[in-house]
Parts: C-alpha cells; structure tokens; sequence
C-alpha cells in the first residue's frame, strides 16, 4: 500500500494515552515527528509521566483551549467513557479531523458527540503495538480524500490498513483481524497444552507454535494460492499431518471457528445499537 507522507507542520492530540494510543504516536515519534507536535490528554499521572519521559511529547491532564491547534485528533479511550470525553475536548476541535479507535462506536454516534462528519473510525488490532498490526478504516461522510491519506500516513508504523466502504463491514473486519489475536493466543494455548502432554516443555511448545504460526502465515502473505492449497500440500493422505488434519474435522474446529465469526460480528453490532447506531 502507497503511503503519503504526513504533512510537515501537522499538530495532532490524542485523547487517551493508553497502549493503542502509545503504539501509534511512538511509532510517528521513531519516523522523525517533531514530539512537541503532539499532545495527550490523560487524566492517570503514572501514563503522563511515561508518555513524557519515552516520547517527550506534551501531556495534559484534562483538555484545554490548546486542543484548538490540533489538525487531527485521535480517539483512544473506552467506548464506555467516549461521550463523556467529548465534553470538554469538542468545543475545541470542531475544525478538525477525528480519528477513533474506540471499538463499537458507529460513525453516527461520533458524529453526534464531536458535531462533525469529519471522522475515520478505526478497528485496530494488539499485533499495532509491535508493528505488525491489521487495522480496518472506514470514512464518515465528511472525510475527503486528503483526510484519508493522513490518516493511512498516521497508521502506517502500526502495520497494515484496509478501507471499507461500508461500515457494516467493519463488524465483519472485526471477527477475523480485530478479534483474531485472541483466537490465535487461544489456538497456541492449546498447543503448548499439547505439547506438555507430550513430553515437550511449556517453553518449548510456546516456541515452536509461535514460530509456526509465524512461519505459516508468512506462507500465506507470500502466495497466490489459497490456503486449502497450501494445507494439502503438506498434508500427505495416511500421514501425521492428515491423521491430525482428520481429527480437527471430526471434532468441528471448522465449523466453530465460523460459529465464533458470527458471534463476535453479531456482538459487534449489538455494541453499536447500544451507542445509538
């Protein structure tokens, strides 16, 4: 994906200074972004002091007339506070861009607690916070084109992004990328679980899964084939791999990974009704 460079002169506030939030701004600060560019507001004097030490950018314990400079701001606290964060931060920010993080929170919500269509909505992943992070995007209605780019720019140390242009898609995104770290965590879980009952250590069995989780997906990123392609590939009929393989079909791991899909998408939108969307 082609990245535009951020705009030299760009002023941005993050509300909220947590992992998500430090993931994103130390990446910026490590691609050369001025740190007094950057503001925080964080009401925890622990994460203030951190975030000034490690990045050296401005901290504010609550929002002031300072936020009027912001050309872009980004939204990183829990959806159950968002509407009261609003309050003292978005008579501030009316001009500018507003990117949320905050999961469950539809577009039309923000819209109605910031007064501006001007807004990304983003469903990031853990694997931002070591950079190898997959994060969905979509644009209210008053994002342009320029706004888009700023944003994917923004991201970029934290991995890769992809535009939906549907926000209902967004739920859909969140069942694979946005939920999927756990799954996988979940997955290695029951690996090292086997590989203890097999004689393996629990470091050991949490080296080799990891690793070939990583090395398969790798695989994966790097091929034109589709994954059932590649599986048969390795899985010989009458060997372990097809033994194992078998096994995971008679016990339905397939079917409820998918049962899971649908679940956490149908969770989603139910968060989304309940902020109003």
């Amino acid at each position: 994906m082609t990245t535009t460079s951020i705009p030299e002169h760009l002023q941005i506030a993050f509300i909220g200074g947590g992992n998500m939030a430090s993931a994103i701004l130390g990446g910026l600060v490590r691609q050369g972004m001025a740190p007094a560019r950057i503001r925080v507001v964080e009401p925890f004097a622990e994460t203030r002091a951190r975030l000034q030490q490690e990045f050296g950018v401005q901290v504010l314990e609550t929002a002031d007339a300072s936020l009027a400079q912001a050309d872009v701001v980004v939204w990183a606290v829990k959806p159950q506070q968002f509407e009261e964060a609003t309050r003292p931060v978005a008579p501030h920010t009316g001009k500018a861009l507003h990117l949320s993080v905050a999961a469950g929170i539809p577009a039309s919500a923000l819209t109605r607690w910031l007064g501006t269509e001007r807004l990304v909505r983003a469903m990031p992943n853990t694997p931002a916070l070591v950079g190898q992070g997959m994060t969905g995007l979509f644009a209210g209605a008053g994002a342009s084109a320029d706004d888009r780019a700023v944003i994917d720019a923004l991201l970029a140390p934290t991995g890769q992004r992809m535009w939906l242009e549907q926000e209902a898609l967004i739920d859909s995104l969140m069942a694979i990328s946005g939920s999927g770290p756990a799954y996988v965590f979940y997955f290695i879980e029951a690996l090292v679980r086997g590989g203890v009952e097999l004689g393996l250590t629990a470091e050991q069995s949490k080296i080799l899964a990891a690793q070939t989780f990583a090395g398969a997906a790798a695989l994966v990123q790097g091929s034109s084939d589709a994954p059932e392609v590649l599986r048969q590939r390795v899985t010989s009929k009458g060997g372990t791999t097809h033994e194992a393989i078998v096994t995971m079909q008679q016990h339905g791991v397939e079917q409820a990974i998918v049962a899971a899909m649908h679940a956490c998408a149908a969770r989603g939108r139910e968060l989304a009704e309940q902020f109003g969307g």
